[in-house]
């Protein structure tokens, strides 16, 4: 393991508050990572505590979001939805609430919900589950078929609605034995009951929950004690009436070993951590017992046994049919030996699977991510313990001093405890680990996909390409899968990625076609031999959206047409049609198909703008695309994507005869110069060169020559397609930690040498860009506006359109951006 970066709290004045102990974190699919801390006023006439609720995203680290929660107690659980766009949050005064983004921006949250158990503290907290369940089979990762790689497991929802859709909601565990349940009701009011986890309720010092394939809740609770047995208990929830009703049943308990050990009976009488290993599987569990210098991990599992038979009946002649009676009791699979006294525990999120054939291919192979789970320890250090053996497979020292170091030798022993981890949480392809310390310091740290173990160029990139694809089928963000990507590897990445994309069956190809794109604009960030191709894969993501959108409006003359959309005609007809006249293309189509009002297709003119510039701009450019790779290159063999533009100059032909405003503007050099005819024409012949239906052809002379003299017949734009990313992936390519401070994007600055995307930066005068409504914002836009959290696409916050056509086109971008990121609010720009 390795440091990616830290965050520090900027330095405040004495009189104003300051971060004290933080107590929990949470990481979502998303990358998003919510912590908490307590703020404490430092005047001594003043005992107000405020309990903060800390989400950043990991890519702008220093752009924190502080909730003053309004927890009137110690916030003890943070749990995210499996969307990543809901948090919960619990007290210990028992009030729960549900915290959601506002106007989906990851950097404004308000409570939506809340739900509450006076005065009885939650210990533990958890989303019901949705029944959404994979499996990933590293046996498979070599098979062609994602569906082979990762398979969807039959599982049920905690509870279902009518029609078996899942329902939303919520379970808590009280420090007095009690669970609360609070559903959420298609309309939106909350449905909330509690019940004793039985009959006799007693003190519950620390408890987990997890689920099972038949839709049960299993609950794990402690009173703390290590002699005392670690309890289960099954949870049922329904609804009967229009009631929630919730149904309790007591499953076999376990003692710890370490209590029945004669040496360690008494050695460590807290039991300090209890957690399921994973939250869909109730049959294995970790407990650590712990003193106050040391502590003890131990893992069990459930198992189903014969229940031994008395002599008596040993000679009983057996009925046909009859089984030997089973029982269920918990072994222990491992244990570890004395360890530093453990301060948190992180468990991994990938779904891996654990059967002999999987561990055995990840042992071999060196695959580790899912097998770890991580122990941060009271000196500062981390160890990563295999989650079945329990043996050492990575260690991080931290300000831990690390063993054989001198050093230690020469330095006075400092009073007081070492600096540690008070939180830890994985990111859910298990490649790094966010933890936060006790002086309220953000620390991210690499975790290596082989554990630090020396692997050669291609299974590396194998085990890289495998959480990719993992990523693109569930939609999880693939920030901490960036983390491990060397510029070297990027291009050999992208054409693996895409090799396996084009061996999935068609309708799985349409799914992904928009994610894998975005995915190789991500990869291509971190090199400076592929920058110039991740401008055309941000090009790529918004043409497919504006030719989606233009051939939406088309509409079928009659009702009873045949099965084909207009739309699809188009593509067809223009694909067997290879005419360079774009009029003579034009008469083969039913205009009434496109006979649309003017407001749309006129409040539609910028994006019709946007498609006219490129093309041109691409073919302005075909002469310098030489040995050094420039924007635009990835268009000049792609055939789709020629085809598409191709089609959409063919529609905006038809518009502007309809409603000549909307025409793409061109600054021409005579005044009998007919634009549209002359991209056409030239877009064909670049088009024939790179058809799908046969082998391409470098452009003949002539196109080219056509091409150089395009600037002296059209004004050509500099096409501002590319956003400008300010996060910090780039910036970690490097083995140095970054030290960051929170409220400050300014500490980035200069740090981790220069960006790859350097040669695409804005001057301070350059005109900023709406880059989703293709409009210029001006010098110094005094405008709200929100970017995306992955590739920095900026828009304005608030729509100045009043069109129905274009408030459809912005509703699209509402929740993500084209490439499928988050939105973070934008401070506005004064002169």
């Amino acid at each position: 393991m390795e440091l990616a970066y830290v965050c520090d709290w900027e330095k405040r004045p004495k009189s104003t508050h300051c971060p004290s102990i933080p107590l929990v974190s949470s990481w979502s699919c998303r990358n998003l990572v919510a912590f908490t801390t307590d703020l404490k006023n430092d005047d001594d006439d003043t005992k107000d505590v405020s309990h903060m609720i800390h989400i950043i995203d990991t890519e702008h680290p220093w752009d924190v979001f502080s909730i003053n929660s309004g927890h009137s107690e110690v916030i003890s659980c943070l749990e995210w939805d499996q969307s990543g766009s809901r948090l919960l949050s619990a007290d210990g005064d028992g009030r729960i609430q549900c915290w959601s983004m506002s106007e989906h921006l990851v950097n404004s949250w308000e409570s939506a919900l809340s739900s509450s158990v006076d005065g009885d503290p939650i210990v533990a907290l958890s989303w019901l589950h949705n029944g959404v369940k994979l499996a990933l089979h590293v046996e498979m990762s070599g098979s062609t078929n994602f569906g082979e790689k990762f398979s969807r497991v039959k599982f049920s929802p905690s509870l279902t609605l009518f029609g078996g859709k899942p329902m939303e909601g919520w379970l808590a565990v009280t420090v007095s034995g009690l669970v609360t349940v609070s559903l959420l009701k298609p309309g939106g009011a909350l449905l909330t009951a509690s019940e004793s986890l039985c009959r006799l309720r007693g003190r519950v010092a620390l408890a987990d929950i997890a689920f099972t394939g038949g839709g049960n809740i299993v609950v794990a609770a402690t009173d703390g004690s290590s002699s005392s047995p670690v309890q289960f208990y099954k949870v049922v929830v329904s609804v009967v009436s229009e009631k929630c009703r919730i149904d309790t049943e007591l499953l076999p308990s376990l003692f710890l070993r370490c209590t029945t050990d004669p040496l360690r009976r008494d050695k460590y009488p807290a039991v300090t951590h209890l957690k399921f290993l994973t939250r869909e599987n109730s049959e294995q569990v970790l407990l650590c017992a712990s003193n106050q210098s040391g502590s003890i991990v131990e893992c069990w599992s459930l198992r189903k046994e014969g229940l031994p038979v008395n002599n008596i009946f040993q000679h009983r002649s057996p009925v046909v049919g009859e089984k030997q009676p089973t029982i269920l009791k918990w072994r222990i699979l491992t244990t570890t030996g004395d360890l530093e006294r453990v301060s948190a525990v992180a468990l991994p999120k990938l779904p891996i699977s654990i059967s002999n054939t999987d561990l055995k291919v990840a042992s071999d192979t060196k695959f580790c991510p899912g097998l770890g789970l991580a122990l941060a320890f009271h000196d500062g250090s981390i160890q990563i313990l295999h989650r079945l053996s329990l043996h050492t497979m990575g260690v991080f020292y931290g300000a831990a001093q690390r063993p054989g170091d001198d050093a230690a030798i020469k330095r006075p022993r400092t009073t007081g405890p070492a600096l540690h981890f008070k939180a830890l949480q994985f990111s859910w392809t298990s490649l790094a680990l966010a933890g936060v310390d006790g002086h309220g310091k953000l620390h991210m740290l690499r975790v290596s996909p082989s554990m630090g173990q020396v692997l050669d160029m291609n299974t590396t990139l194998r085990h890289l390409l495998f959480l990719l694809e993992y990523c693109m089928v569930t939609g999880y963000d693939w920030w901490d899968v960036l983390l491990h990507v060397q510029p070297s590897m990027v291009h050999n990445l992208v054409e693996k990625l895409h090799e396996e994309y084009m061996r999935q069956n068609q309708a799985l190809q349409q799914v992904l076609a928009t994610r894998i794109v975005a995915v190789k604009a991500s990869l291509c960030k971190l090199s400076t031999a592929t920058a110039a191709r991740a401008c055309d894969f941000h090009a790529k993501l918004l043409l497919i959206a504006i030719s989606s959108t233009l051939k939406s409006l088309l509409r079928p003359h009659v009702l009873n047409t045949p099965d084909k959309s207009p739309g699809d005609r188009l593509t067809e007809i223009c694909a067997k049609n290879t005419d360079t006249d774009i009029d003579k293309v034009m008469i083969n189509l039913k205009t009434e198909e496109f006979v649309l009002d003017g407001p749309p297709l006129q409040s539609l003119q910028q994006l019709i703008q946007w498609v006219g510039d490129f093309v041109l701009y691409l073919l302005a450019n075909l002469p310098n695309q030489g040995s050094a790779v420039r924007p635009g290159f990835g268009f000049m063999r792609d055939g789709a994507s020629l085809g598409m533009l191709r089609e959409m100059l063919v529609m905006i032909r038809i518009w502007g005869l309809l409603k000549p405003g909307c025409l793409p503007t061109f600054t021409a050099m005579s005044d009998n110069q007919d634009s549209m005819q002359l991209l056409f024409r030239l877009l064909t012949k670049l088009w024939l060169c790179s058809r799908d239906d046969g082998p391409p052809q470098e452009p003949d002379e002539s196109l080219i020559d056509e091409c150089c003299l395009l600037p002296s017949q059209l004004l050509v734009p500099s096409m501002d397609w590319l956003p400008v990313n300010d996060g910090i992936i780039v910036k970690l390519q490097g083995k140095l930690p970054l030290r960051l401070q929170f409220g400050k994007a300014s500490s980035l600055q200069g740090v981790g040498g220069s960006s790859p995307l350097d040669v695409f930066t804005r001057s301070p005068g350059a005109q900023k860009m709406d880059n989703l409504r293709c409009i210029h914002m001006g010098v110094s836009p005094t405008e709200e506006s929100k970017a995306c959290t992955r590739c920095g696409c900026v828009t304005m916050l608030r729509s100045p359109n009043k069109t129905n056509a274009m408030k459809q086109w912005e509703q699209r971008w509402i929740k993500n951006c084209l490439c499928g990121g988050l939105w973070r609010r934008m401070p506005p720009t004064f002169t």
